[in-house]
Parts: C-alpha cells; structure tokens; sequence
C-alpha cells in the first residue's frame, strides 16, 4: 500500500475499513486532545511558563495534520491534480490554515482569537458518530422531514417579527429600538424570559401572555415531527431485519 494511502486511512477512514478503527479513534481522540489543548492558553489573562510550550507542540501537531490532508487531497476530492490546488480553499482546510497562522506569527497578535476556529476543526471528531446506526436514522428524519422544519423555521422568524412590531407600537416605552423589542419577542417565544425587559401596561401583558403560551407550541412541532419521524425510522427498520 502507498504511503499515500495508509496515511488517507489514518485520517479519513471509510466505514468498512475495520483495519483502521482503532488507529482512527486514536487519530481524532489525540487531534480532539490537541484542539483543547491550544484553547487553554486563550482561557487565562496571565502567561504561564507553559503555555509557550503548548503553542509549539499545538502548532507542530497541526501543521502536520494540515499537510497530510493536504498531501491526501486527491483521494478526499477526487479530482486528480486538480485536488492539490482546490483543497485549500475547502472549509476545513481554511480553518486549518487561520488556526495555524497566529503560531507563526504571520497575522497580527490580535488574530490569536482565530484559533478559537479550531473548536470548529473539532467537530472532525463527531466523524465517529457516523458509525453509528442511531444517528444515521436522526440524519434521515431531518433529510426528509427537512420541508417540514424549515417551514416551522420560517413561521416562527414570521411569528417573532409580528410579536416584536405589535408590542414596539403598543408598550414602546420599555424600548431603546426595534431590536430590542425583536430580543424580547424571542426570549418570549422560547419560554426563557430573562425579566431585563417586560410590558408594563395591560395589553402588553396580555400580548406577553400570549406570546409565551404561543412559543410552547411552536418550540414542541419541531421536537414532535423528529420525535415521530425517529420512531418511524426504527420501526422501519426492525421491519427490514
């Protein structure tokens, strides 16, 4: 086997390849280590001694994760030499490439805060979950019940809009500016209701009521259409077996 290859199998393992479970745990279990890791030092005001060993170490682990992604471009994309130019202005590749530059001192030190990008880079790891039979069956619901819930989606932008401008003309008085009123629409809709900014006359009450026993249907149709769709989908398939 190819070096070339052996390396792709170590960092993007196919569902059949057995072989390489174990390396591949391995693999986004020390790159998931590492992500944390290179947080750490932007979680602290202080400079500890440690930190610039960890922002070596941490640079070094994602150069080199970088290049071998890089390196294995052409079997990801599948667009022979071609893939080697287009693989780094993908997504991950570009996080990869601002998550590396404040180590090398190529950005300004404000840029530092990129590498709060690599918490993005994280999710490489939940690639793991796509070996799981229960969240493939999640992933079909949302696929095709995707209709359904961006019409929800949409009802519910359309329903906060509304609530906002009816209670901006009708207790103005507790808002600075119409954003503020689409803030407080929100957090009446899902329930929340910090309490920084509440109707003080009586239809503004009544329309907070309103809104707040409103929000509990809404925020329970999307919970409801997955809930049902994930027991159609198990049921369909204790039917195949």
């Amino acid at each position: 086997m190819k070096i070339q290859e052996k390396i792709f199998k170590l960092i993007e393992p196919t569902k059949n390849d057995s072989l390489t479970k174990k390396k591949y745990d391995f693999y986004d279990i020390l790159m998931l280590f590492v992500i944390i890791l290179s947080i750490i030092p932007l979680m602290f005001k202080e400079n500890h001694p440690l930190f610039p060993i960890i922002d070596i170490v941490c640079a070094i682990i994602f150069i080199i994760d970088y290049l071998f992604r890089w390196f294995t471009a052409n079997l990801k994309l599948k667009h022979g030499l071609k893939s080697f130019i287009l693989y780094p202005f993908t997504p991950f590749a570009i996080i990869d490439l601002l998550s590396i530059l404040p180590y090398l001192n190529v950005v300004n030190a404000t840029f530092k805060l990129l590498r709060i990008l690599r918490l993005v880079e994280a999710l490489r790891v939940f690639k793991i979950l796509r070996y799981s039979y229960h969240f493939e069956i999640i992933l079909n619901v949302i696929k095709k019940r995707e209709y359904l819930l961006v019409s929800i989606l949409l009802f519910t932008l359309g329903y906060i809009f509304v609530a906002a401008l009816i209670m901006f003309n009708v207790d103005s008085s507790i808002f600075n500016n119409f954003f503020d009123a689409l803030y407080w629409s929100t957090i009446s809709v899902t329930t929340v209701g910090y309490g920084d900014m509440h109707p003080v006359s009586e239809m503004g009450r009544f329309i907070s009521m309103v809104s707040s026993i409103a929000g509990i249907a809404i925020i329970a149709l999307p919970t409801g259409i997955i809930t049902a769709g994930f027991i159609e989908e198990l049921n369909n398939g204790d039917k195949k077996e």
